[in-house]
């Protein structure tokens, strides 16, 4: 996983050895709170007022895609026991976010880039409203934001950021069972502006685990 993530390679073949000989003495995973389930999200941000097409993700259209996320976690009955993961942007990220929340889901931000910098590129866009909510919830995470050039290093060479986000969102829920992972995405099945968005989070969780609960924006609007 550290190695497909370019995590300090030159640490790796190290820190590996390592791991295994010293484990035993400073840890005991049955000590450790273990979810039930893990929820992991990908969905598009919120189209910002300058979009013309394709439209993917109307403001118009939120409380129709809060209702159905909503909807997508009791059918899985989230509750306190379990954890999600997300990056906390615009749109899918902070409206999952919202009702894990207020169904006492631990929630964890994984970001690609330093809090401003994801601010600036992932939240401010759709608007001052947007920026607010993201604030208040922050207050409620169960564990600080972590960004990638705090915890892999900086950006290296001809390796997307947001891809790299999501390989680190998808190893990190894998790391507590891949039978416990459940996949939920707001996606209209397209490519996205760039690398590193929901096709290629869904492609990625399919490789692996295929538990996947798509939420498919060209029914629901």
């Amino acid at each position: 996983m550290t190695r497909e993530l370019d995590f300090r390679p030159e640490n790796v073949e190290v820190g590996t050895s390592f791991f295994d000989r010293v484990f035993h003495n400073f840890i005991r995973l049955e000590d450790r709170w273990q979810p039930r389930q893990v929820f992991l999200f990908s969905g598009h941000m919120i189209d910002t007022p300058d979009r013309l097409t394709p439209r993917r993700f109307p403001p118009e259209k939120e409380s129709i895609a809060a209702q159905k996320i909503a909807d997508t976690l009791d059918q899985f009955g989230a509750g306190p026991d379990d954890l999600a993961l997300t990056q906390g942007a615009c749109g899918g990220d902070l409206l999952f976010t919202e009702a894990c929340h207020q169904r006492g889901v631990k929630m964890h931000w994984l970001q690609p880039f330093a809090e401003p910098d994801f601010i600036r590129k992932s939240v401010v866009p759709g608007g001052e409203a947007w920026r607010k909510r993201y604030l208040a919830a922050k207050s409620r995470l169960a564990a600080p934001i972590r960004s990638i050039p705090d915890e892999l290093g900086g950006q290296l060479p001809q390796t997307d950021p947001y891809e790299r986000c999501n390989l680190w969102l998808l190893y990190t829920a894998l790391a507590h069972g891949a039978d416990k992972v459940r996949f939920i995405c707001l996606w209209n099945g397209e490519g996205g502006d760039g690398p590193g968005g929901t096709a290629h989070m869904y492609k990625e969780v399919r490789r692996r685990s295929g538990r996947v609960a798509w939420i498919d924006t060209r029914t629901l609007w």
